[in-house]
């Protein structure tokens, strides 16, 4: 597959898998701080932690407060990685490709892409902001199942599940250690009920609230959380489930291009991690030095399979 096609495809499905988990962690924070009044000054803060965007969030706003935020992650064309530009990004990725993705799937991302320039902090206040994120998230799932049943499982659906799959365990990193890093209680708080609405929230933040209830019940415990969205191997947006889909996309794109000198993208070292750890040696070891390591790990990959697939020059 011509490189120009294969990156269309690959980042299409990073954006899009950006859009919707940053669509998750606004409305969920946002329902966190009705239900727990806020005790530090600046309770949107972590979101932006969470995304690395600090530096780019100063230049455009003057205070981390609800309605900067939700600008910068909605509506904020400056930012490259906001939901509008993500929707931008999508459509125009998939535009040139529109021949290897069914029409289903070109209707309804087109249909999102129409509604977005509508958008705006007056639009938002008038729909209300849990009613925006429904919305929005409905059409992500819209999405999502488009693709899932109307797409053959050939070359072009394995470029979006690489683009999906190297997407997703680096947003699960980035929230688990904000929280576990950055958003430590005072110690009489842990296990309080502040510090288990958190975690309730991180889980909500990954769609994995009912899977983790599931399995585990209401008891939540740190080690449980790290446990489903790390090393279960059967939760969609775990780092373990994202990796093994990821490393069978790899294999079938290397066979296609009957790769003689297994100098191919592989995910040995990083599935061997995950498919021997837990979350108890994890969090006795250093959950920060793991996660930064994960993340260190996918970005190499990242580069790997760009240069090997994606790469113009």
């Amino acid at each position: 597959m011509l490189r120009r096609i294969a990156g269309s495809l690959f980042w299409a499905a990073r954006y899009l898998e950006r859009a919707q988990w940053r669509a998750r962690l606004v409305d969920v924070n946002y329902h966190l701080l009705l239900e727990v009044p806020p005790r530090d000054a600046e309770p949107w803060e972590p979101l932006v932690r969470i995304t690395a965007e600090q530096e780019l969030f100063a230049t455009l706003h003057s205070q981390v407060t609800e309605a900067a935020v939700i600008d910068f992650f909605v509506f904020d064309k400056e930012n490259r990685s906001s939901i509008r530009n993500c929707i931008e990004a999508v459509r125009a990725n998939l535009s040139p490709v529109r021949h290897l993705i069914s029409s289903e799937l070109w209707i309804e991302v087109n249909r999102l892409y129409l509604e977005s320039p509508r958008w705006s902090a007056q639009t938002l206040a008038a729909s209300g902001v849990s009613a925006f994120f429904a919305d929005l998230q409905r059409h992500f799932y819209t999405i999502a199942g488009i693709i899932g049943n109307t797409m053959p499982r050939d070359l072009a659906y394995d470029l979006i599940e690489i683009g999906t799959m190297l997407e997703r365990p680096d947003n699960v990193s980035r929230l688990l250690d904000v929280k576990y890093h950055y958003l430590l209680p005072r110690l009489e708080d842990i296990g309080g009920p502040a510090d288990l609405r958190q975690w309730a929230a991180v889980l909500r933040s990954a769609s994995a609230f009912e899977a983790f209830r599931k399995v585990y019940g209401n008891a939540i415990r740190v080690n449980r959380v790290v446990e489903i969205l790390v090393f279960d191997p059967a939760f969609p947006r775990s780092m373990r489930f994202c990796i093994e889909r990821l490393a069978g996309a790899l294999a079938r794109l290397a066979a296609e291009e009957g790769d003689p000198s297994g100098e191919s993208p592989s995910c040995d070292e990083l599935l061997t991690l995950l498919r021997n750890g837990s979350a108890e040696k994890t969090i006795a070891s250093g959950l920060h030095e793991f996660l930064i390591g994960v993340e260190a790990m996918c970005a190499r990959l990242a580069a790997q399979v760009f240069d090997r697939y994606l790469s113009l020059g």
